[in-house]
């Protein structure tokens, strides 16, 4: 009858397609910050990706939760060996993502970086001015209002990119999957220097073990450096 009746479809984006989003909207509501950021965390730059509004909510809640962890740092004393390899491991990630257009996973390393430094109770002014400068080509505006206010001089976008510690990314620790006659059954702590015999003792005296086992006999256990530890019975 003369009027245009909308279906749905999967299209790219396109005027004759009348599909598009006007992105003032979208900054009206979240902000410019947001939007740069979800658009990064889609997926790969290079490839096509399905526009959902219903994921800018939690880029959103993260650059919230990102401004709230830098606002909380009062201490300038030397931040934790576990902050410090949160943040180096950050750095490195965002730094060598950056030199291959691969902004998605930054924007993942970013949250889960937050999520561990907000678990630690982390609020070290050095390691928030770090944090900062790495977020700046992400969300340029949030960055430079949170570097005005930490007291930092001149822009953000002038500073000196961090560079990351490889000593403070050496893992003391490695967590490996128990399993029994090739069947995952629970995970185990070790030392990062542990032997494989140091491993099978403290395997087969571990009290979740015996469960499994039941006093059937252990054949062998098969020990995959920094993967798993198969014990096979009969």
């Amino acid at each position: 009858d003369g009027k245009y009746v909308c279906g749905w479809a999967i299209e790219k984006m396109s005027k004759s397609m009348f599909n598009v989003v006007n992105p003032d909207m979208i900054v009206e509501r979240y902000g410019a910050d947001t939007l740069r950021l979800y658009e990064m965390f889609l997926g790969p730059v290079e490839q096509s990706k399905p526009w959902d509004t219903n994921g800018i909510d939690g880029c959103h809640r993260f650059l919230k939760k990102f401004w709230n962890l830098v606002c909380s740092a009062n201490s300038n004393l030397v931040p934790s060996k576990d902050e410090l390899k949160s943040l180096h491991k950050l750095i490195k990630k965002v730094s060598q993502d950056i030199e291959a257009f691969s902004y998605n996973t930054s924007v993942a390393a970013f949250m889960i970086c937050v999520n561990e430094l907000s678990q630690m109770k982390c609020c070290n002014r050095a390691v928030m001015f770090d944090l900062v400068k790495l977020i700046a080509p992400f969300a340029p505006h949030i960055a430079e209002e949170l570097w005005e206010m930490s007291g930092g001089e001149g822009s953000v976008c002038d500073s000196e990119w961090p560079t990351w510690n490889e000593s403070y990314l050496v893992e003391d620790e490695l967590q490996l999957t128990i399993s029994f006659n090739g069947k995952a059954r629970f995970q185990m702590i070790f030392p990062a220097d542990a032997q494989n015999n140091d491993i099978e003792q403290r395997v087969l005296a571990e009290e979740k073990t015996l469960k499994y086992l039941e006093g059937r006999q252990v054949i062998k256990v098969i020990i995959v450096p920094k993967k798993i530890v198969n014990v096979v019975f009969k």
